[in-house]
């Protein structure tokens, strides 16, 4: 439950900053015990904004604060 009370929270948080950008959860499946966020692009590149991956303990590291996420997001469309 924790996956997904912080992806509703990173997506609540995209979807405030650029509400014309698209959010999908998971389109594919995730891997195991791991919380990542990635930018796909129109030319169909993908840029990681964030990874849990390698982080914690404590478990709280493997999860971005949704501030983060939107500025790695802005960053990438300056």
């Amino acid at each position: 439950r924790v996956f997904g009370r912080n992806a509703a929270a990173v997506s609540a948080a995209l979807r405030e900053a650029m509400a014309q950008l698209p959010v999908d959860i998971n389109p594919r499946p995730p891997r195991r015990n791991s919380f990542e966020v990635s930018l796909v692009k129109e030319d169909g590149s993908t840029v990681e904004l964030w990874s849990g991956i390698g982080k914690g303990p404590p478990r709280k590291l493997k999860f971005p604060q949704p501030e983060t996420v939107v500025e790695a997001l802005k960053s990438n469309f300056a």
